[in-house]
């Protein structure tokens, strides 16, 4: 019998994790060393990613940006990684079209590569604000702006900075905005940013959150113009721009990083005749609900009405879709997230959905402290955490996305409790199935059972989606038995 053919389209975190999970559960034919299910059957997998790195982590593009890491360090899997494991990864391999009806997919160069089971995970695209001027008559952009969304992006902006520039403007005062706008603000660029929204994370955060947020960011030398977008660029007579917003006020800048707007990438479905709404319509097998034979995960699926944009998620689709490849008896009923604001001296978490489960009648647990700095939101269900938003002090983030997670049944005092303590003089005691990695979903068992950090990078990816459990895995791997709060993530 021989092995079945899957072809994943696409090679960023979501890609890396499936494949990753069909490894670790010897489902992949491997000819070298005849390992897989029953030795010549399992899966032979060829991996298409457009780019010509090996998988990264985009999560810590920011922190390359900074500084604070570098871009090797981002690597999830080398291509020696794939060899060893008898997979055809092909960088630089763009997919044209699909054909459904023969099974097979065409690159650009005209490779035609047949497939039993397709896998898309072509995550989101970049959309360009509508400003006047960005775009030159050629097509191109403007030599002043730059897009951040990858390695390239982040390679040719670092190019940019060693001209010296003085002045910078992020366009978007989301997640990824407020990343770069700290990262340039921490090398000594002068910054602003620049949000449509009427406050910061206005798709996460409550007004009074995110006025805070816009409290600590000047106070770490970044400006912020909310409720303002760019319409128009101008070069100048010093050989800067002049970036012109809708209220009125220019802002001269020497670089326009874009990081406001993304959608799913869908385009190559939807050629393919697959249902498409906002991403790639799919069921609870994470199948095409127009062709079981292709499924997709990551920034590109559309789930009961829903995309996430968020690492965890994906990861979870990705471990939910090996199990759908091998035959096991899951199902995908939808992600809890959590996000975390990865970016010196800014402390942001959002878990899930805040305004939308107030919206739809939960309760809401608030606790403000202009003074500290601090802004926490808890909205509860029947006794449950269903969402949460927290800026300033995230000292007791642990305890929360603990039971966020666990979907945990609180008394009527505690979601207030957890808001009111600001620090915990008593170490917390961890049982081995206490998740330490929200990204990655690793347990205190899983990571006990490494022999050293990078082990525990390796055999369960903790620590390689935001970053934010480093100091918790090291604290278990020293054979520590008690934390502090804040070092759960």
């Amino acid at each position: 019998m021989t092995a079945t053919r899957l072809v994943v389209v696409g090679n960023g975190m979501a890609a890396t994790r499936l494949v990753e999970e069909l490894v670790a559960r010897g489902a992949v034919s491997n000819p070298s060393t005849g390992s897989g299910s029953g030795g010549s059957e399992g899966w032979t997998i060829t991996v298409l990613g457009d780019e010509p790195h090996p998988p990264y982590n985009r999560i810590l593009l920011s922190a390359v940006l900074e500084g604070t890491h570098r871009p090797e360090a981002l690597t999830l899997r080398g291509e020696e990684w794939y060899a060893e494991h008898g997979i055809d990864l092909r960088l630089g391999a763009r997919v044209l079209e699909i054909e459904r009806d023969l099974k097979d997919v065409m690159l650009v160069d005209g490779t035609i590569i047949e497939y039993d089971v397709l896998v898309l995970a072509t995550g989101s695209i970049p959309t360009l604000p509508p400003i006047r001027g960005l775009v030159r008559m050629d097509g191109s952009l403007h030599e002043s702006v730059h897009a951040f969304r990858s390695l390239d992006d982040c390679d040719r902006l670092l190019a940019a900075l060693k001209a010296g520039p003085r002045r910078a403007v992020v366009v978007g005062g989301g997640l990824l905005g407020l990343q770069v706008a700290r990262a340039l603000g921490a090398r000594g660029i002068d910054t602003e940013v620049v949000e449509g929204g009427d406050h910061l994370l206005h798709q996460q955060l409550g007004a009074a959150a995110g006025r805070m947020l816009a409290r600590d960011l000047k106070r770490l030398g970044v400006a912020v113009y909310t409720g303002a977008r760019a319409v128009r660029m101008a070069d100048t007579d010093d050989g800067a721009v002049a970036l012109r917003l809708d209220t009125g006020f220019t802002l001269d800048t020497d670089l326009v990083v874009l990081t406001a707007g993304g959608r799913p990438s869908t385009a190559l479905a939807r050629r393919a005749g697959l249902e498409v709404r906002r991403g790639i319509v799919v069921d609870d097998r994470l199948a095409s609900v127009t062709d079981p034979d292709i499924h997709a995960l990551g920034d590109c699926v559309e789930h009961s009405g829903r995309v996430t944009g968020f690492v965890p998620p994906a990861w979870e689709q990705a471990g939910v879709l090996a199990g759908v490849l091998t035959e096991e008896p899951v199902k995908y009923d939808g992600s809890r997230t959590v996000a975390r604001l990865r970016a010196t001296g800014l402390d942001v978490a959002v878990l899930g959905d805040p305004e939308r489960e107030v919206a739809n009648g939960g309760e809401v647990v608030e606790m403000s402290n202009p003074v500290r700095g601090s802004h926490r939101k808890l909205v509860v269900r029947d006794g449950r955490i269903v969402a949460g938003a927290l800026v300033g002090d995230l000292n007791r983030i642990g305890l929360i996305t603990q039971h966020y997670d666990r979907q945990t049944v609180l008394g009527p005092t505690e979601p207030g409790d957890l808001l009111l303590v600001e620090r915990s003089s008593q170490p917390l005691q961890l049982p081995d199935d206490a998740e330490v990695c929200n990204c990655a979903g690793v347990t205190v068992a899983a990571v006990r059972a490494c022999s050293s950090f990078e082990d525990a990078r390796t055999q369960t990816r903790a620590t390689t989606g935001c970053g934010g459990c480093a100091s918790t895995v090291r604290q278990i791997l020293a054979g520590r038995s008690s934390f502090t709060p804040e070092g759960i993530h």
